[in-house]
């Protein structure tokens, strides 16, 4: 199990939220790229961004931080939030992004996400954000009718290499992960899969780790981390495997 710390970023600073609501966000003082080279510092594998101004539709404006953050770090990056045209996908693998994580436009344009995949290969993850099991798409504003478990089958059958899987209720709450939706998110749709929503302890993180052999390959982090619940250098010295798990996730 890797644990992958998360920076959220609205106008280029961190921030976190509670549920998604935006009117709950909290600023930190690190910049995105200080905290960057922390977490690397730390032994972060993998780092996961959000850009929670696209995820809105505001556009561009982060990239310019997230660029900075590609340069200084040389660990794998995943990013997610607004990304709904092939030229975002274009511009964030020529800025050396790792993984892409697709989620509104997965709901919306399956077909055109599913070309994506053909073209350009092992680079997508499916974000799948959900609210007792129904997924909310558009920064988690819109409601889409559909169930988490058969839009996880989709994205194995498009050929996505994985999943992150957000339980909207816990997230930024820090009262503990949706372990068993998670765990049956990755039975339904055989891809491994990354916890996000609701670590607020080291004890989660080992329920999450204990829970690893059904399919969780990875845990997000937040505002356990901001909020010094742990460091994440004994998150890492506790829980994180050094083997990586077979697969592109």
């Amino acid at each position: 199990m890797v644990i992958i710390p998360a920076i959220d970023i609205i106008d280029g600073v961190c921030v976190r939220l509670t549920r998604g609501d935006y009117d709950s966000a909290v600023e930190y003082e690190k910049d995105p790229v200080a905290m960057a080279r922390e977490f690397e510092q730390a032994g972060a594998k993998r780092i996961h961004i959000v850009d929670l101004d696209a995820a809105q539709g505001g556009g561009r404006n982060n990239r310019k931080k997230i660029r900075k953050i590609r340069k200084a770090v040389s660990c794998e990056l995943e990013i997610g939030g607004g990304l709904r045209h092939e030229d975002d996908v274009e511009e964030l693998i020529d800025m050396g992004l790792d993984r892409l994580v697709i989620g509104t436009i997965l709901v919306k344009n399956p077909g055109l996400v599913e070309g994506w995949v053909r073209h350009y290969g092992d680079m997508f993850l499916a974000g799948i954000d959900a609210d007792g099991g129904n997924v909310r798409v558009s920064g988690w504003q819109q409601h889409t009718g559909i169930q988490d478990v058969e839009l996880a089958r989709q994205a194995k059958e498009m050929g996505f290499c994985g999943i992150v899987y957000t339980s909207i209720d816990r997230d930024g709450t820090m009262n503990g992960p949706d372990v068993e939706r998670t765990r049956l998110i990755s039975e339904k749709s055989g891809l491994p899969v990354i916890l996000s929503g609701g670590i607020g302890s080291l004890e989660d993180l080992k329920a999450v780790r204990d829970a690893s052999a059904q399919g969780i390959v990875g845990v997000i982090a937040g505002k356990a981390l901001y909020e010094g619940a742990f460091s994440y250098k004994d998150a890492v010295e506790s829980y994180q495997d050094d083997s990586k798990p077979s697969g592109c996730w």
